[in-house]
């Protein structure tokens, strides 16, 4: 299975995706992998889904090229822009940016917030989430915000992007107090 990449308008990925899927003649599901963000307004914390890549989504294509009639309603669906590397001669993304979607997809819908520690010398330990496996690529951590900046290369351009995650006390993370045990 090949994934081309589509530029749409930011903030419109899920728009662009359901009004593809609506179409009758395309006959394939949009990938538009998805991450928890943990935003602070007015002092109260609350969730939000936003895409891990804003103003990109992922059409799965039998290995092969895009017939022109698909070709042509992913073209003329609202809020396209272009598809990749140019519109006139799509070509699927590299086996690199596939490895990565991979990562995020392997979530579900929706990337949830990550599980970490800190080490004694105050580098982070992924225990569990979307920031496991990307380690080597965070770029600045906020503690205070409970997010980590990654460097992701994908379609030829590198690019930041903010994960959330949640710290874990250090005390707790062998205890067996995570089950509801008493240590």
């Amino acid at each position: 299975m090949d994934y081309y990449a589509v530029q749409v308008w930011t903030g419109h990925e899920s728009d662009y995706a359901e009004r593809l899927a609506k179409d009758s003649r395309c006959q394939t599901s949009i990938a538009v992998p998805k991450r928890t963000m943990q935003i602070r307004k007015l002092g109260k914390i609350k969730k939000e889904e936003r895409p891990v890549f804003p103003g990109y989504v992922f059409i799965p294509i039998p290995e092969g090229t895009i017939d022109p009639a698909l070709r042509w309603i992913i073209r003329s669906t609202k809020y396209f822009v272009r598809l990749l590397p140019s519109t006139g001669d799509p070509k699927p993304i590299q086996e690199k940016d596939r490895r990565i979607l991979a990562h995020f997809m392997s979530f579900g819908k929706v990337a949830d917030t990550s599980k970490v520690v800190f080490d004694e010398n105050e580098r982070i330990v992924v225990i569990e989430g979307p920031l496991k496996g990307l380690e080597g690529s965070i770029v600045k951590i906020n503690k205070r915000k409970g997010r980590a900046k990654v460097s992701l290369d994908m379609c030829e351009s590198s690019f930041l992007i903010d994960l959330s995650f949640e710290i874990l006390d250090r005390s707790s993370k062998g205890s067996g107090s995570e089950h509801g045990q008493q240590p």
